[in-house]
């Protein structure tokens, strides 16, 4: 498969609002591909559009050969929203088999997804007593359970303290290495450097599909925070 997930002339509009300008990309398997931009760019916008829960207004997306959205993608992609998405009243561990058993699997399979995410020491606690990092990791395990071929992550490390952010990335390329393919959204731009591929958003429009190393070339600068921002400011020239 040359490409995980396909973009062609993405356009969205919430209300009267266009979110999403005609955007194009594709995003190979394997890999992680980071989305960044400033709050409000269309990051989580576009990750709803891969995983088929946004309406579009045009365009199409392909997620492993199949529209975003179809029956056959519901055990094959894996969705983590930036509000935690598990039960509150619930431990980490009965959350995670309660996930398990949807998928037929054991509570072998759950109890290694709360490992994955550093929380067995926190296992038997209830998710409501955990803190807003703890509960995001919870939804993590719990989209990690089923194995999905994409694993689809928005804002993943926020509230994170520096060694469980570099925790999770071990975590994400590892899952690439084994063949998942991966797009983690953030609004940091030094997480950019922990990504093989980038989609760099503002305003709704992509500014740049490309790797760590050509984003420094193209933006003539080792810094990629100042390497994004000489491509937005040439863009504004362009514009003007």
């Amino acid at each position: 498969m040359d490409a995980a997930i396909t973009v062609s002339g993405l356009v969205v509009d919430r209300g009267r609002r266009r979110v999403l300008h005609g955007l194009g990309f594709a995003v190979p398997p394997g890999q992680v591909t980071g989305l960044l931009g400033p709050s409000g760019s269309g990051k989580t916008t576009l990750m709803r559009t891969l995983v088929g829960v946004q309406q579009v207004r045009s365009g199409e997306v392909t997620v492993l050969g199949e529209p975003a959205g179809s029956p056959g993608l519901r055990a094959r992609v894996g969705y983590v929203t930036q509000a935690p998405s598990v039960y509150a009243d619930l431990t980490v561990r009965e959350n995670a088999r309660y996930f398990a058993s949807l998928y037929g699997l054991t509570s072998r399979e759950a109890d290694a997804a709360v490992a994955d995410v550093g929380l067995t020491g926190a296992a038997g606690q209830l998710v409501n007593d955990l803190s807003g990092g703890q509960r995001g990791r919870v939804s993590l395990a719990c989209a990690l359970v089923g194995g999905p071929e994409v694993l689809v992550l928005d804002e993943p490390t926020v509230g994170l303290d520096p060694v469980l952010r570099v925790e999770l990335w071990e975590l994400f390329h590892a899952l690439a290495r084994a063949g998942t393919t991966l797009v983690v959204s953030s609004h940091v731009m030094d997480e950019a450097a922990r990504c093989d591929r980038l989609l760099l958003l503002r305003d709704g429009d992509l500014l740049a599909h490309s790797t760590p190393a050509q984003l420094r070339a193209d933006g003539r600068s080792p810094d990629l925070e100042e390497a994004f921002l000489t491509l937005v400011r040439a863009r504004e020239e362009v514009a003007a």
